[in-house]
């Protein structure tokens, strides 16, 4: 099982540094219904990630795996799709970063995040984790990994809640920080908010690419 959970680590990294999450949520925390707003996205970026594992190791189960324990050809195939996707997006958002002090945009939800409901605080959190295109290729990419290595379902569960968990420390970190120092926590988040914003696109550049690479790699060494 621990081998499983060391094979998805830099997957569960790159879902939990995700900038845009972190932005909503910290911006979620200065709005009215901080208090429950924030926590409701974290249970909705969990429950997102949550059914997307399910649903990727349910099709991708260990009776799909070769001989011997090694991946079946399928797999492999996927993790080499997988990896190429997001060297595609690494070159998309690299081309996207902001020049010459230019002001990043933001998607145009969240200038609506003051009016969210905690039920759409946990849709959007949901929807983040599980629909997000550079989220939603890791969280398949670290399913199939787990389910591809043989071990019950029991284990694959414990080794994706794990993922799921670190996956989730980036969205967690500024909720526990705000409940713990309450208003003395506002200059830290805008700033964290703010040096997230501007390096949103270097961010997710470098994590794709790194990522990207690892996971064609492991595909081609399957085939």
């Amino acid at each position: 099982m621990w081998n499983a959970v060391g094979q998805v680590l830099p997957a569960a990294v790159g879902v939990a540094l995700s900038p845009i999450p972190i932005i909503a949520v910290v911006l979620m925390l200065t709005s009215p219904k901080a208090k429950v707003n924030g926590p409701a996205f974290v249970v909705g970026w969990l429950l997102g990630l949550a059914i997307l594992g399910a649903i990727v190791m349910a099709i991708a189960g260990p009776a799909e795996s070769g001989s011997g324990g090694s991946p079946s050809t399928g797999a492999s195939w996927l993790e080499v799709v997988l990896g190429l996707l997001l060297l595609v997006v690494a070159v998309r958002q690299w081309k996207q970063r902001p020049v010459g002090g230019a002001e990043p945009e933001s998607p145009k939800w969240m200038a609506k995040i003051d009016t969210f409901t905690p039920v759409k605080a946990l849709g959007i959190g949901a929807i983040l984790a599980g629909v997000n295109p550079k989220n939603l290729l890791l969280g398949v990419s670290a399913a199939a990994t787990i389910a591809q290595t043989g071990i019950s379902g029991t284990q694959q569960a414990i080794a994706y809640g794990i993922f799921a968990l670190i996956a989730t420390i980036g969205v967690g970190v500024p909720v526990v920080i705000y409940f713990a120092m309450g208003d003395r926590a506002q200059a830290m988040l805008d700033e964290l908010k703010t040096w997230m914003a501007h390096n949103n696109a270097v961010i997710m550049s470098v994590l794709c690419l790194v990522i990207g690479v690892k996971i064609f790699g492991q595909g081609i060494a399957g085939l």
